[in-house]
């Protein structure tokens, strides 16, 4: 009975690992978007998100009903990367929830967004993440975006 508890132990401990590791890794993924974000680098975010990746904000209209509304991601790396460098900007992601299961991932990202070291918004992202090939890559990005209630 002993030796059967241990080798349940050694087996559990090696699946944390495991599950630990895969956790790492879609981390390190959305780091290196944000890195490639930070940047400017259209080249570092292209190569952590799958060629079809979806992206979505949920927000408010003038009238202050929910939307959604989506972005092509092209018009977005256009975006960032036409950023002038007199505009400081950064993407502060407060904490990160991750689960995995197989080869998908999810991860939960609450962020303040600063321009020029001024709060504008806040919010959270939820990305969606596939292994593709032993590589964690973005599938689909949704986040909100608010003014108030962000400290």
């Amino acid at each position: 009975m002993r030796n059967i508890f241990c080798i349940l132990l050694i087996f559990g401990h090696s699946l944390i690992n495991a599950q630990d590791n895969e956790k790492n890794s879609v981390k390190n993924t959305i780091d290196a978007f944000f890195n490639g974000f930070h940047n400017q680098d259209s080249m570092v975010i292209k190569s952590t998100v799958s060629p079809d990746i979806i992206m979505q904000t949920i927000g408010t209209d003038k009238e202050g009903l929910s939307v959604v509304k989506t972005s092509e991601f092209n018009k977005f790396l256009k975006s960032i990367v036409s950023i002038p460098d007199t505009t400081k900007f950064q993407e502060k992601l407060l904490s990160y929830e991750i689960k995995v299961d197989g080869d998908m991932a999810n991860a939960w990202t609450p962020y303040e967004f600063w321009i020029n070291d001024a709060l504008s918004h806040c919010g959270v992202n939820s990305f969606q993440l596939h292994k593709q090939e032993g590589v964690w890559r973005i599938i689909y990005i949704i986040d909100t975006r608010r003014r108030e209630g962000c400290n």
